[in-house]
């Protein structure tokens, strides 16, 4: 399956945050999530990383159990459960699959950062100082428009949301929310 050609299906509404490296997504998300959580939503989030990563330390049980070849390796306890994947191959895993370790009935949505090339709804994040090219119109899953300076898109008739003003974002997330339950 590849990003061109996949259909990406949840049973709860998903939207992605998607834009270059810098504008800071991540920074928006750990602001945006207390804001919908404020609002009764329960969020779930999936993040692309373009890098290698461990969470796990070496020594404790987890990490010797995940090295001696258990995937997946799950640890739970009565606050946290973790489920750890080391992937075989140096293929990027696929969002489709991602979205199958996150029990639906747990979760009102699903926010993904990144995966900018999968076909779901996304609003795309702008900040002129990044000097990145628009993502939309070439992507026609773009559903808004969140950036810091209109003069870049008055060709749009989508949506555009003041990238710096969370409580703006949060009311649109939680409309969509509400209209793709």
């Amino acid at each position: 399956m590849t990003s061109e050609s996949a259909t990406i299906t949840y049973p709860r509404p998903l939207l992605g945050f998607a834009a270059f490296s810098g504008t800071g997504k991540t920074t928006l998300l750990v602001k945006l999530i207390p804001a919908l959580k404020e609002r009764g939503l329960h969020i779930a989030v999936v993040k692309h990383a373009h890098h290698n990563f461990d969470v796990d330390k070496p020594g404790k049980d987890s990490y010797e159990l995940r090295k001696a070849g258990a995937t997946p390796m799950l640890i739970s306890s009565s606050r946290r459960t973790v489920i750890m994947i080391d992937n075989e191959t140096k293929v990027e895993p696929e969002l489709q699959t991602l979205l199958g370790h996150i029990p639906a009935d747990t979760v009102d949505m699903v926010l993904v950062e990144g995966f900018k090339q999968w076909p779901f709804a996304k609003i795309e994040l702008h900040r002129e100082a990044t000097n990145k090219p628009r993502l939309y119109p070439e992507d026609a899953n773009i559903i808004a428009i969140a950036h810091d300076n209109e003069s870049n898109f008055t060709d749009t008739e989508l949506p555009q949301l003041d990238l710096n003003n969370v409580d703006e974002i949060a009311d649109f997330v939680l409309q969509f929310q509400q209209n793709n339950r």
